[in-house]
């Protein structure tokens, strides 16, 4: 989902501000067009286009605070950021199972308490000025967010074997917390994973939700629906004229990841979607 980033300056290629591919054929699984609104009579998306991979792209460490404070400051209101749970549940952000990537630590997340991986530096791999940036919290986040008036895409990132206890930790503590909420909309829960999604309906059915695809294979619709998802969020090259149609004749919003290509940008907007989720925040404008 990340690519090499480029100079900034760029204004979003579709001119608005705002708060694997498979063939058309393979989106429609029976043959036929799914039942649905028409994307005109959907009510107003309260989420902006444009949503910052992992907090600042690559100008930050990745799924850290400073990384939201740079993407703040560079005009973003909506982040994209993985969740993911420790031994002993403490919800807190990070992409990989394992911690050598993007901290100082070694072996699987999963295997250590929060007491431990609250001591790690999860800045210092990414350039000097970072280091001692630590893990934060999913609260820590969701206090971020609530202060600045920005909205979340969660993804739901279990480790293996932990799906369900991972969807229903962090809906259960995004709907405590959206109790406090002032005026952004209710954070968005992702996810590749089938059961964290169904763990994440089952404590908290109110929390939008959105499928995570690579690719539009046999099914995807009837998925998205059975979980109750108000979105897709689809690999930027999987979207085509005909699943875009398909989504949106579904009532689907269409969302794509991880855009840092202007051509890309422009092709997927001129489709009608929703949201771009993007590395280059020094880029494109949102």
């Amino acid at each position: 989902m990340t690519a090499p980033s480029a100079p900034g300056g760029a204004r979003d290629p579709g001119g608005r501000s705002g708060p694997g591919s498979s063939s058309g054929a393979d989106a429609f699984d029976d043959g036929g067009e799914p039942s649905g609104p028409p994307p005109s009579s959907l009510p107003p998306w309260p989420y902006p286009r444009w949503i910052a991979h992992r907090g600042a792209g690559r100008l930050a460490p990745e799924n850290t605070l400073a990384a939201f404070a740079l993407g703040h400051a560079l005009g973003y209101r909506m982040f994209e950021c993985d969740v993911r749970l420790s031994a002993d549940g403490q919800a807190f952000l990070l992409h990989d199972d394992t911690l050598e990537r993007t901290t100082d630590g070694k072996g699987p997340a999963l295997a250590r308490t929060w007491a431990e991986l609250a001591r790690v530096d999860a800045g210092a791999w990414h350039s000097p000025p970072y280091a001692g940036a630590r893990l934060p919290t999913l609260d820590e986040v969701l206090d971020f967010c609530a202060r600045h008036d920005c909205a979340l895409n969660l993804e739901l990132k279990p480790a293996p074997g932990d799906a369900r206890r991972t969807g229903a930790t962090v809906a259960a503590e995004v709907a405590e917390g959206a109790r406090h909420a002032a005026a952004a909309p209710l954070p968005v829960l992702s996810s590749f994973d089938v059961e964290a999604l169904e763990a994440a309906a089952t404590v908290a059915s109110a929390l939008p939700r959105a499928l995570l695809l690579e690719g539009f294979s046999p099914g995807w619709l009837e998925t998205a629906q059975r979980l109750g998802c108000v979105a897709v969020v689809g690999e930027q090259s999987a979207w085509t004229p005909e699943t875009a149609a398909v989504a949106a004749r579904a009532g689907l919003r269409r969302l794509a990841y991880t855009v840092n290509d202007e051509a890309q940008a422009s092709r997927l907007l001129a489709l009608g979607l929703d949201g771009l989720i993007t590395d280059r925040v020094d880029h494109f404008r949102p």
